[in-house]
């Protein structure tokens, strides 16, 4: 898939899981580049346009020992339990070197997976998961 039909299909895991949710899961979904110990962000949707590359590698927190493994395969995802304010959430493999960042900037995933409704809330992002293993990112980095 390309980065705009990748935008899009965020988007819509975005709004399906915050419907599901009734609030905003994660206000922050970023679709980074990381080759050669340099990041580079090549879509962004969220509300700290301009710290979250400056802030990138702070707000990695957890999910950096994770996210750097080659150990995940394309459409693998992982969640932080602890990550709060800026440190990021989860992430996804969108291709070989490509991730989604997800982040919410006013909670933790240990708050949000306290709601019931969480549960449901999954359900879009697995299906984008899937969608991600069946099509991965192509884009040129």
């Amino acid at each position: 898939m390309t980065l705009d039909e990748s935008t899009k299909l965020i988007k819509r895991c975005a709004d399906q899981m915050n419907a599901r949710y009734k609030q905003v899961v994660f206000d922050e979904w970023a679709v980074v580049s990381i080759a050669d110990k340099r990041s580079r962000i090549l879509n962004y949707i969220g509300p700290r346009n301009d710290d979250f590359l400056k802030n990138f590698a702070n707000d990695l927190g957890a999910l950096r020992t994770q996210l750097l493994r080659k150990e995940y395969g394309v459409g693998d995802f992982e969640f932080a339990r602890h990550g709060v304010g800026t440190l990021f959430e989860g992430f996804m493999v969108l291709a070989d070197g490509i991730f989604l960042i997800c982040n919410n900037t006013a909670n933790s995933m240990e708050g949000i997976t306290k709601d019931p409704r969480w549960i449901e809330a999954q359900v879009p992002f697995v299906e984008l998961s899937d969608r991600v293993r069946e099509n991965p990112l192509v884009c040129p980095v």
